[in-house]
């Protein structure tokens, strides 16, 4: 699992295609049965022709696929309304429906489209019978508390399924209080062996579509890593025979050389401001891999871990203050967190055989790794509070994970039938997808932050 020390994996070549099909299928195999019942309704079209995309099939996949809903099939559903007046409440409670979308999309002049939509708590306007009354200013008001959202916007064609994205954020957080992540997206590297230069890194959204190749390479590459802001990847590459880590503009494709001395060059990970970047290079004495942090304006380099092991893999606290690491220095593999103000290391998992590629929830409360087991490599997650350790999935050799930005879900690399896929896990482990590549295998796996 620490085979990157050994060989640092790169890329010479740029190039830039985007594709408007989605390069991952998204293959939901665990924990939908558990999840809270939610309608969906096809948003009734009012034009000419067929409507340009389907958005309430957007929003129900998204829905779905965060692991906390489970969305009505429409031969299950009682009816097809697309305002609230038209809801038969108890209908839906009946069937052990929450919450209801309904919506409406009305064709414009010069390719536009409005659409309309609405998120109803069916189980409050079922009490309410749909109206609320209520004292305001003296005066006794009507109230319909039961349409927990409302919105509508004029948007053109080739933004449908963006804009799909955005309901299933506003949906997402208007019922569970959790800011969505619909409208990420996704780096990882997809190796095409029938392919000249096999080895690309690829951006695409979150489920796979618009996939964006930023690079092409006869030689691998590996590590990508997000900015802050959504703009730039760092990724380390083989060129001139030797490791370097670059910095590239996705939009723009401007890319600069960060690190190139002889040996390792690897691990990039950007600060939560933006404004430093964490690598591992080897370049002192004795040739152990070591952490550093790097001024990304003054280019002032600090070491930050000196031992004869190996130490690899930072990743940041969110707070900035703190990192954590993988380093052999007790043995096997272990996670050690190390306070950037006193420069103190200390080790924070335990468990099983050996843990590594460690990363911290958004919230600072949970650290996600790699744990192996009795020779199984498996996502696992800590509670640094109360240290309860849980192993999150089944799959075979698990490695790289990464984390939404809400926190909710983890993307990491697996195999499946012999071949490397991507994989989701949700936080508390009981919702599971695979994600395969549909020509090639896929790897690495980056999760972007929030982009809106």
């Amino acid at each position: 699992m620490l085979k990157h020390l050994k060989n640092i994996v790169l890329v010479f070549a740029f190039s830039m295609t985007t594709l408007a099909h989605a390069a991952l299928e998204i293959v939901i195999t665990e924990g939908v049965d558990s999840a809270r019942p939610l309608g969906v309704v096809p948003f009734k079209y009012i034009g000419n022709g067929e409507a340009p995309s389907e958005i309430s099939s957007v929003v129900a996949a998204d829905l779905m696929r965060s692991g906390k809903f489970k969305a009505v099939s429409e031969d299950q559903m009682p009816q097809l309304p697309t305002t609230d007046e038209e809801v038969d409440y108890d209908a839906w409670v009946n069937l052990g429906v929450e919450a209801i979308i309904v919506g409406t999309i009305t064709q414009q002049p010069a390719n536009r489209y409005l659409v309309k939509y609405e998120l109803i708590d069916v189980l409050r306007a079922q009490i309410t019978g749909g109206e609320t009354r209520m004292m305001s200013n003296g005066k006794l008001m009507k109230s319909q508390d039961h349409i927990l959202e409302s919105r509508q916007s004029v948007i053109d064609s080739d933004s449908f399924r963006y804009y799909s994205h955005q309901i299933s954020d506003v949906v997402y957080e208007a019922l569970t209080g959790e800011r969505g992540a619909f409208r990420t997206k996704i780096a990882y590297v997809i190796v095409r062996e029938e392919q000249d230069k096999p080895y690309q890194l690829v951006v695409a959204d979150y489920d796979g579509f618009n996939e964006q190749v930023l690079l092409r390479s006869k030689e691998p590459l590996m590590s990508p890593a997000w900015s802050p802001d959504g703009n730039k990847l760092a990724y380390v590459t083989f060129e001139n025979r030797q490791s370097q880590v670059y910095v590239q503009d996705i939009y723009t494709g401007k890319r600069e050389k960060l690190t190139s001395y002889p040996g390792i060059n690897g691990a990039p990970q950007f600060s939560p401001d933006g404004s430093q970047m964490l690598v591992v290079l080897s370049k002192d004495k004795g040739g152990a891999t070591e952490v550093y942090l790097i001024d990304l304006e003054t280019r002032v380099e600090k070491r930050l871990t000196k031992h004869r092991s190996i130490d690899t893999e930072p990743s940041w606290h969110p707070n900035g203050r703190e990192i954590v690491y993988t380093s052999e220095r007790g043995g096997n593999a272990q996670i050690y967190k190390l306070n950037l103000d006193t420069g103190r290391s200390r080790r924070v998992t335990f468990d099983g055989d050996m843990n590594l590629a460690g990363s911290i929830t958004p919230d600072g409360k949970q650290l996600v790794m790699v744990n192996r087991t009795l020779g199984q490599y498996h996502i696992a997650k800590k509670e640094f509070d109360s240290g309860l350790f849980q192993v999150l999935t089944r799959t075979r050799l698990d490695e790289s994970p990464s984390i939404a930005p809400n926190g909710s879900m983890i993307i990491y690399s697996t195999l499946h039938n012999n071949k490397q896929v991507l994989a989701l896990v949700s936080m508390d482990g009981r919702f599971k997808a695979r994600l395969p590549v549909l020509d090639g295998q896929v790897k690495a796996p980056a999760w972007s932050p929030f982009l809106q």
